[in-house]
Parts: structure tokens; C-alpha cells; sequence
């Protein structure tokens, strides 16, 4: 993983995780391309809109933490990151997944264009890359 990659897709994904845990779901959604494919813990859908509408209807007081696992260049316009994320809630424990998210370069900056979440019961907790706790920046 170079620095580059991981920049690059540390600075889409920490505003996806401000803008999750201020609980702003139209911002969430500004982060996402228009023909977004994106796969939450529900059914799949494409573009913006339902992503926004699939945060809404996450619980008040969720919260995101992200973990970067690996980055790969797919062209000079294509960062593919995988990314472990805890998901923390006032009234339950905190779920982990994984997510495998495709950001690409627009004439106005990176945005993320393919979202798809898995939940595994256990995740291999070697020498992650970083880390970003949940709440803030």
C-alpha cells in the first residue's frame, strides 16, 4: 500500500464517517458518486439518494470507526480500499464489518462509486494501517 492510496482514501472516508456520526444522511450521500452501486446490510441500490435514505434509517446515536486493512491503485483514477468499520449504538453492543469500497476521481474530487459491506464473525487483527475512533474530524 502506498501513501498516496491511503491518503487519498482516508480523506473520502473520514468525511463519510463525520458526516455518518453527525447523523447528516444528505451529506453522507454527497460522498457518493451518481451511479454509486452500494450494498449496506440490506438489499443493493444505485445512487445517491438511497444511500441517504439507508442511513436514515439507521438508529439515532449511531457511530463509525474505520479501520484501512489495504489499499490497491486500480488506474490513475480508481483507489479500491478494504476497511474494517465498527458501527457502535447507544442501546446495543457494536458491530464490526468489512467493507470493500471503490473511490474514483471526478472533475470535482474523489467520491466513492461501489460500497459493499460483509459481516465475518471474526477478523484478522494483524498490524492494521490505521485507525480513526468514532465521533469528531
Amino acid at each position: 500500500m502506498t501513501g498516496n492510496e491511503h491518503q487519498i482514501l482516508d480523506g473520502v472516508m473520514n468525511q463519510w464517517r463525520s458526516a455518518v456520526n453527525a447523523h447528516d444522511y444528505d451529506r453522507v450521500a454527497s460522498y457518493f458518486t451518481d451511479d454509486v452501486i452500494f450494498q449496506g446490510l440490506h438489499p443493493y441500490s444505485v445512487g445517491p439518494r438511497s444511500v441517504a435514505e439507508y442511513y436514515a434509517s439507521q438508529p439515532i446515536g449511531m457511530t463509525a470507526a474505520y479501520t484501512i486493512r489495504e489499499t490497491r491503485r486500480l488506474a490513475d483514477d480508481l483507489v479500491l480500499g478494504y476497511l474494517s468499520v465498527d458501527f457502535a449504538f447507544t442501546d446495543r453492543p457494536a458491530l464490526t464489518v468489512c467493507l470493500s469500497v471503490i473511490v474514483r476521481r471526478t472533475g470535482k474530487g474523489w467520491f466513492i462509486s461501489h460500497y459493499q459491506v460483509s459481516r465475518l464473525t471474526q477478523l484478522d487483527a494483524s498490524t492494521p494501517v490505521t485507525a480513526h475512533a468514532a465521533g469528531g474530524g
